[in-house]
């Protein structure tokens, strides 16, 4: 898909978003007059809107023309906007740009959260946390992505203010979602039966790191061999019913109460669920092991696959380091929740906008010790001002994409940066 096809479907996407009045907060009052700023000027601002302040933005999105409107003109127009503009325009360009790329018949979707903290508002009681132990308070929303990670792009986001469930947050990704033949790959965090009976019934496999059988978790208690490395196939047969008919069931496994699981038949003299998959524990350094739990069938994917496939996991990682850091998430221009859910769907759709047109850069790759992919700081960049900017042509954007690269280098790491990273805000007020 070329850069002009992946601008026009995302500006299409904006102007249908502008005339749907049921996205402003009081739909028969607000954006009835004419203002410099315009509801669709007003979409278009926040979703190009990167790490400087909103003086300097709006400056630049009016190409520092008498046009430009005041800080404080921005910041009351936005508020009449609700952040599910910005929701809707994110899933209709993600629709309408979506290219399927499959691993042997199967589409990768790594499930994972990130916290996204914003500047200090008490007010907002349901994202507030007064902090404890000497912590600072602090302002939380949680990020619950689908990752597809052979397109590189977000398929799907559930946003909860405070620390939520991601539980509940991928369930609720993979009920409203259409793909079929899809493996969904997600860390520990994740480990559910509940989850696995979802994914069983939605027909998807699965591919979740657990917690090692000798710690307490899904395959505490099962049939494992005492080996270092393994391959083992398990069948479980759920039940919350503690009765002896119930334990006379083969691969009899009680779920207590306080576990939630939503597939237990009503009718049934006995109420059980089955459930089958493979435990795989593999090695991934000296002294160092994973367990996994996955339903893939051992034939087409044995353990050196399984390994391969979880280790792709990172690249869910890697997007929310990009969507912070390079696409800017970490500068809002706001303090209220409201408006900082804007700027997280409209990041969303800039990290897809650019990668789409990423995607499809032409690089000449010669007689090189590595290969080489697009810098993608400098393809947000660019993209961004290709979006703002009708001055930008398609190849010259394509020429300069072609420029920033940088080398492919496999199997290498960088440690985890633990800690909290601090707000920048960017708001004149409110």
């Amino acid at each position: 898909m070329k850069p002009k096809a992946v601008k026009q479907i995302l500006s299409s996407v904006i102007r249908d978003v502008a005339a749907d009045r049921s996205f402003l907060v009081r739909p028969d009052s607000d954006y009835t007059r004419s203002r410099k700023l315009s509801l669709l000027q007003m979409l278009r601002l926040i979703l190009s809107m990167g790490g400087s302040t909103i003086n300097r933005e709006m400056v630049d999105f009016f190409h520092a023309t008498p046009r430009v409107a005041s800080s404080s003109a921005f910041v009351q127009r936005r508020a009449k906007i609700s952040h599910t503009a910005f929701e809707a325009i994110f899933h209709r360009f993600t629709a309408k740009t979506d290219t399927k790329c499959l691993y042997r018949g199967y589409r990768l979707l790594a499930a994972d959260g990130s916290g996204v903290h914003f500047p200090t508002d008490p007010s907002d009681s349901d994202s507030f946390f007064p902090g404890a132990n000497g912590q600072k308070p602090y302002n939380l929303i949680h990020l619950n992505a689908l990752y597809d990670l052979l397109t590189h792009t977000y398929r799907d986001v559930v946003l909860q203010k405070g620390s939520g469930s991601e539980k509940d947050a991928v369930i609720e990704m993979l009920q409203r979602s259409h793909d079929r033949n899809v493996l969904l790959i997600a860390d520990r965090g994740y480990e559910s039966y509940n989850l696995m009976a979802y994914c069983q019934e939605k027909g998807w496999r699965f591919l979740i790191r657990v917690k090692d059988h000798a710690v307490k978790g899904i395959v505490t208690r099962l049939p494992l061999p005492d080996a270092d490395s393994f391959d083992v196939p398990i069948t479980v047969c759920l039940t919350n019913m503690a009765s002896k008919a119930a334990k006379q069931i083969p691969h009899y496994k009680f779920l207590p109460s306080t576990a939630p699981f939503d597939f237990f038949p009503r009718d049934a003299p006995i109420s059980y669920y089955e459930l089958r998959f493979r435990v795989v524990r593999f090695q991934i350094a000296e002294d160092a092991y994973e367990t996994v739990i996955t339903n893939l069938p051992e034939k087409l994917f044995p353990m050196e696959e399984v390994e391969k496939l979880y280790a792709m996991r990172w690249g869910i990682e890697t997007s929310f380091r990009d969507l912070k850091h390079t696409v800017g998430l970490l500068r809002f221009h706001s303090k209220k929740a409201e408006s900082i859910m804007q700027e997280i769907f409209a990041a969303l759709t800039m990290y897809n906008f650019a990668q789409v047109i990423t995607q499809f850069a032409v690089l000449e790759q010669g007689k090189r010790k590595y290969s080489y992919q697009v810098n993608f700081a400098q393809a947000v960049h660019l993209c961004r001002q290709f979006f703002r900017d009708n001055a930008v042509s398609p190849p010259a954007l394509e020429a300069l994409l072609a420029r920033y690269v940088t080398p492919i280098r496999p199997n290498r790491h960088a440690p985890r940066s633990p800690g909290v990273k601090p707000v920048v805000s960017f708001q004149y007020r409110g």
